[in-house]
């Protein structure tokens, strides 16, 4: 059987997907533009393409991936972790399913830029201003999780991410946007062919 996206009956949801998480994601930068300009924060000021942030960003992408495949691959033996599974499995997943490989390279990248421009780029930085590195980082990274908290572990490994990729920002010694974008978006396209995968096993057809 074809391993390539079945599109005749899920294309008008894929593309219905694209095209909502387009404008959420989007609207998110916009979001941050707001709020950086109310508290005095360019969202892109930590932001800078250099070679040591591209490797950072590239090289912590793998624990956190292998990270999350072990939890996902040992979801049948806990219960928690086995609803996070079948959430991504049963809703992400025919929708995913319909999206071709570079649809879901561009997914990933939108989540990673939007979201982390928002995240780490303003709320974060404005709330260690306003609370200290340590206590800002935490409050931005509940914030993040109850945005995310579509089960309860699901908030909490949400949580944890969101703490790993806020301490990422500083790898290196000086801060740079740019790692957790590149973490963020790498690790939602690997988790995303993930989700593709266990829904094709899932009704016997070939990744």
């Amino acid at each position: 059987m074809s391993d390539a996206p079945i599109r005749s009956t899920g294309e008008i949801s894929a593309r219905r997907f694209l095209h909502l998480a387009t404008l959420f994601e989007g609207s998110l930068v916009l979001v941050a533009y707001v709020i950086g300009w109310l508290g005095g924060v360019d969202p892109w000021a930590d932001l800078r393409f250099d070679a040591l942030g591209w490797l950072y960003g590239l090289a912590a992408t793998l624990p956190l991936f292998l990270a999350s495949h072990a939890c996902y691959r040992q979801a049948q033996s806990f219960e928690p972790m086995r609803q996070v599974k079948d959430f991504l499995i049963e809703r992400m997943g025919p929708v995913l399913d319909g999206c071709r490989g570079h649809e879901l390279v561009y997914l990933g990248l939108l989540a990673g830029v939007t979201e982390e421009v928002l995240f780490r780029g303003v709320i974060q930085p404005l709330m260690e201003s306003g609370m200290g590195s340590w206590p800002g980082l935490i409050a931005s990274n509940l914030l993040f999780a109850l945005v995310h908290a579509v089960t309860p572990l699901y908030a909490v490994l949400a949580g944890l991410t969101g703490t790993y990729l806020g301490l990422s920002l500083d790898l290196g010694g000086e801060r740079n946007l740019l790692i957790p974008i590149l973490i963020h978006a790498c690790y939602d396209m690997l988790a995303f062919r993930m989700v593709v995968r266990s829904y094709r096993e899932a009704r016997g057809r070939r990744f």
